[in-house]
């Protein structure tokens, strides 16, 4: 569970790094640049992503491992997870936000913990008690209160739902198939991680990029002086790095139902680290704490099996 609570917390550094860095000029100064944005930071992202997770696993030794795990069955099936939650997952998150709103895309990314659930009680047979359903319910309610706007601004309802659902399930199947894939011994997480993020990077530079076009563009941004933009997302990838780490060794030692709940709970670490290092004290409104105080106290309750913990006091 400890791990699980610093896969939200490291995620919400990662998601204010990188808001920081989507504000920068290069990603605002045409309209071009605005609609590529998502794809081409996310593309970059997990790049810089893939690197660090080969540093770390080169310290450790593992890169022969890493390519044994990929060579098993369960490496390519976490390649196939790398495809669906990231360009997918991704690309339905961004559809969301483009055509319903930043809410709704919110909404979306939240509740792919549900999603995950459902599928991981019917494929991995993970218990998820009634309580539990209520305290989950109760988080993605208060993820949805952390990101509502009365003005949404729907411009295409049924592409906005298709991307919502792509979100949804992509990210919640994502969970499920790598708890199945990491109870092989040989499938760490660590090896997990570097095979989900180098897939990811290699679909987005391969396939995403050269359909939107985007490959000049994404090569001015390292050609032209963009200043601190390309540190700034590799600091932001160093902590999504961190976090998937910490979420592969949740899923893989209390499965993919509990993890997905505490992970969830970035939606409100966010709010504090808004706070603490951008100095925007405007979020901090009676809505948003009691929000973030839901989501983070039933986010861990949602990922708590009380008779196990009572058991184990026993």
């Amino acid at each position: 569970m400890t791990y699980g609570i610093l896969a939200g917390l490291t995620w919400a550094l990662e998601t204010i790094i990188l808001g920081i860095a989507l504000g920068m000029s290069p990603f605002v100064s045409t309209e071009q640049a605005v609609f590529l944005a998502p794809f081409v930071s996310t593309f970059i992202h997990d790049f810089c992503s893939a690197l660090w997770a080969m540093l770390y696993n080169g310290v450790r030794g593992n890169l022969k491992n890493v390519w044994k795990a990929f060579c098993k069955k369960g490496g390519k099936f976490v390649a196939l997870a790398a495809v669906i939650g990231g360009p997918i997952g991704m690309t339905g998150y961004v559809m969301a936000i483009n055509y319903m709103g930043a809410s709704i895309g919110a909404v979306a990314s939240a509740i792919f913990p549900a999603i995950g659930s459902i599928l991981a009680y019917f494929f991995l047979k993970e218990k998820m008690q009634w309580y539990r359903w209520i305290f989950l319910i109760a988080t993605l309610l208060g993820v949805y209160g952390l990101s509502y706007s009365p003005d949404l601004n729907i411009t295409n309802f049924w592409l906005g739902i298709i991307g919502a659902m792509m979100c949804a399930f992509g990210w919640g199947i994502e969970a499920v198939i790598l708890a199945k894939c990491m109870q092989d011994p040989e499938v760490k997480d660590e090896y997990a991680l570097q095979i989900r993020q180098t897939t990811s990077a290699l679909v987005y530079g391969i396939v995403i990029i050269p359909v939107l076009k985007g490959w000049g563009f994404t090569i001015q941004l390292f050609t032209s002086g963009t200043g601190w933009l390309i540190p700034v997302i590799a600091l932001a990838a160093f902590f999504a790095t961190l976090s998937y780490l910490c979420y592969y060794k949740a899923i893989s030692s209390i499965g993919a139902s509990k993890s997905m709940a505490l992970n969830v709970t970035y939606a409100a670490w966010s709010i504090v680290f808004t706070v603490v290092i951008l100095r925007d004290t405007s979020v901090l409104t009676p809505m948003t704490v009691l929000c973030a105080v839901v989501v983070i106290i039933c986010g861990i309750l949602a990922a708590t099996d009380f008779r196990e913990l009572f058991a184990k006091n026993k």
